[in-house]
């Protein structure tokens, strides 16, 4: 088994990570958060004091971290030249492309493999060893990666060249949102015109209109799976998460001078759930609440949701 040092164990890493020992591996493991770092430790990694530290010998090197910032950073100063130029690197984290390809390149260049490997699938998939692998580079460097990968994941897919998996990864998400955003709205106007909300998703999801937001989570409480609906829009993969993802989504498609329109008003419309309406730590799903104007806001709220059809 190898030695693997695991940066960032936050709602998504520490499932990773915790995957990866429970497979064997050493895993050393460092994180800003002493609640963080224990609970990593109780579920059979070692802590590391630094990230420097947690690199040192390490044969792998997985990172889950919040923004690109953070990526930049703790390569720069603690992985790049103080891991060994034999172990893979693989940054799991969300964030845009143009960071990732430079990183790299930065990492190749120091003699390193590296590759971009963004995941989809929240924070049971996490748990459960079941997330979906996007990932970039080089076909060398994926191979490197990818037993390490399967441990922790269902599908791990070679997205392409450096930066591919962010590339998937947010095209994925631009998709997720604007359709949950659609679904959303679906169900809130099938129940004005009186149709029972399990009977409108008995029809539409054998139907035309069948998507995973409908299928898969549902965004109406008691209806399909259980899903974070059922919760109170608890749990799950929060609005603040989509807002990020949709925001990555929108720079990647000017720099590419790719017009998505619909995309940008998933943007307006997560931007005011999250920011505006204090949805930022609800589900995603829970933007239905908003898209209702049944809904009342919380307290504290510095606007109202939009009337039904309204342009923000």
């Amino acid at each position: 088994m190898a030695r693997v040092a695991f940066i960032g164990l936050g709602n998504m890493g520490g499932g990773m990570a915790a995957n990866l020992a429970k497979a064997g591996h050493d895993v050393r493991a460092f994180d800003l958060s002493e609640a963080a770092l224990a609970k990593a430790e109780e579920r059979g990694c070692l802590r590391a004091a630094s990230a420097a530290e947690a690199v040192a010998e390490a044969e792998a090197v997985v990172t889950m971290l919040p923004a690109g910032k953070h990526v930049r950073d703790v390569y720069e100063t603690s992985i790049i030249g103080v891991a060994p130029t034999s172990a893979i690197l693989m940054d799991c984290s969300t964030i845009d492309v143009a960071t990732a390809r430079e990183e790299i390149a930065k990492a190749e260049a120091k003699g390193y493999r590296m590759v971009d490997a963004p995941v989809s699938g929240g924070i049971a998939a996490a748990e459960g060893g079941t997330l979906t692998f996007m990932v970039g580079g080089s076909p060398e460097a994926f191979a490197a990666a990818q037993p390490f990968l399967d441990l922790m994941g269902k599908a791990v897919i070679h997205a392409g060249g450096t930066g591919a998996g962010q590339a998937a990864k947010i095209c994925n998400n631009m998709l997720l949102g604007a359709s949950m955003i659609a679904t959303c709205e679906t169900f809130v106007l099938a129940q004005k015109l009186g149709l029972d909300p399990q009977t409108f998703f008995e029809i539409s999801s054998k139907a035309s209109g069948q998507n995973w937001s409908m299928t898969s989570y549902c965004p109406v409480p008691g209806v399909g799976p259980e899903t974070p609906a059922d919760r109170d829009y608890e749990g799950g993969f929060a609005a603040a998460l989509m807002l990020k993802d949709l925001r990555l989504a929108m720079e990647a498609a000017q720099g590419a001078d790719a017009y998505t329109p619909m995309g940008a008003y998933a943007e307006e419309l997560y931007t005011r759930f999250a920011e505006k309406l204090g949805g930022a730590g609800k589900d995603f799903s829970g933007i239905i609440k908003m898209i209702d104007d049944s809904w009342t806001p919380p307290a504290g709220s510095v606007a109202p949701p939009p009337p039904l059809g309204a342009k923000i």
